[in-house]
């Protein structure tokens, strides 16, 4: 009986293999490489999109519902963002790709005018059917095993809207065309994102049905491309040393713009690190590399020595609606304005920051809005630590520029 699943399911992997272009051209989209760190793999460069230049590395904010939590897209500029994202995932099921795409793409719906980036829509699947998923793959294993309420096949992932309880399928397929709906520069192919409990036979049949979906995400890619898009791979594997390996060489020969390290990262900072530096020592350096879901400070400072030039994450706006603010030079990155000791604090976040949120509004009055749950507080510390992570990625590139990345992590991390 097990050989003949086996056969059943070699026999569907087939059915659905497709073969990928083998080259596609990105008019409108570059990336060039300026400087490299003599000390390390960090690097400067310049990735080009239809909607602007960003400056690498570089900070992407997480969009989650099509809108930044409690900031408009002016607050965004006001304080230097680039670039942002929104997740395939919830504007599908609210208000729907074909709304979007209606009113204009992402960029007219959200008044956004600078370069965006979606996900495939496939993070949001896995994490919400194994509640530990996020956290594992940020190196944070809490050991939680929820059951998967998902149906994972050949063809796709099966789920159930969160919005109104229908059943919905996320195919490859769907996934490019949603993402030609919304409109965003830089998009995914769809990819199965594993968690850490699951075993290693597991990990690489998932990771050879990502690399399927990849090749299949390729296709239905070049079918409708017009060059106002540019597709990113998926590197995944798990912390198997040689399924990354595998996920590497695969990306590296299909034609995706741009790559990512994706899935699990481990159980730990420290084997996240590990998986990252093996991935990073194996990627084409010709292509800009994104890091998903990652992106405390002391993350951006580990990982740009080892080549990445993108990161996302949605830790500086959510952990500012918990009243907590990004300082330079804070241990542990951050204070929590909701403690007594802001009480009666005249000091303002900070005064290097040219933006009101930062330098005008004293501890004390911050701790009174959020203590009293005012909207106003979550938006202020919002939009300080958005000022914040730009100032950081802004010292950074000066950084590897002048050879003194080691020296600013002491000013930022002391």
């Amino acid at each position: 009986m097990a050989q003949s699943s086996s056969s059943t399911r070699r026999k569907k992997e087939q059915e659905i293999r497709v073969s990928p272009p083998e080259n596609i051209e990105y008019p409108g989209f570059s990336f060039n490489i300026t400087h490299k760190d003599s000390a390390s793999k960090a690097r400067i460069g310049r990735l080009e999109t239809p909607h602007g230049t960003i400056e690498t590395p570089n900070y992407i904010f997480c969009g989650t519902k099509a809108s930044i939590k409690n900031l408009s897209p002016a607050a965004m500029r006001a304080v230097k963002t680039d670039i942002i994202l929104a997740n395939t995932y919830h504007v599908m099921i609210q208000p729907g790709a074909d709304l979007v795409e209606k009113m204009g793409g992402l960029h007219k719906f959200m008044q956004w005018d600078g370069p965006m980036m979606t996900d495939s829509g496939g993070f949001q699947i896995f994490s919400m059917g194994h509640g530990s998923v996020s956290d594992e793959i940020k190196g944070r294993n809490k050991g939680k095993r929820e059951k998967s309420v998902l149906k994972i096949t050949e063809e796709g992932a099966r789920f159930q809207s969160y919005w109104n309880g229908s059943m919905l399928d996320l195919t490859p397929e769907s996934s490019m065309k949603i993402q030609r709906q919304l409109g965003a520069d830089l998009i995914y192919q769809l990819d199965e994102c594993t968690a850490y409990h699951v075993d290693r036979d597991y990990t690489a049949r998932s990771m050879e049905r990502s690399h399927r979906w990849g090749d299949r995400s390729l296709a239905a890619f070049a079918q409708t491309h017009d060059g106002t898009q540019a597709l990113y791979g998926i590197v995944q594997g798990g912390v198997y040393e040689d399924l990354r390996d595998i996920s590497c060489a695969y990306v590296n020969d299909r034609a995706f713009f741009g790559q990512a390290v994706g899935g699990s990262l481990g159980g730990s900072v420290e084997e996240m690190a590990e998986v990252v530096n093996m991935c990073m020592q194996r990627l084409r350096e010709d292509r800009p590399v994104h890091l998903l879901g990652i992106g405390r400070i002391e993350d951006v400072f580990n990982f740009v020595r080892m080549g990445i030039d993108t990161f996302d994450c949605v830790t500086p706006t959510r952990i500012a609606r918990h009243g907590m603010a990004l300082l330079k030079g804070q241990q542990g990155e951050r204070i929590n304005l909701t403690n007594a000791r802001y009480r009666d604090d005249p000091e303002p976040l900070d005064v290097r920051l040219d933006n009101p949120a930062s330098r005008d509004f004293s501890r004390a009055y911050l701790h009174h809005l959020l203590k009293s749950g005012e909207m106003l507080g979550m938006q202020l510390v919002s939009q300080h630590n958005v000022a914040t992570m730009n100032l950081l990625m802004q010292e950074v590139r000066e950084a590897i520029q002048n050879g003194t990345l080691d020296a600013l992590q002491k000013e930022w991390l002391p």
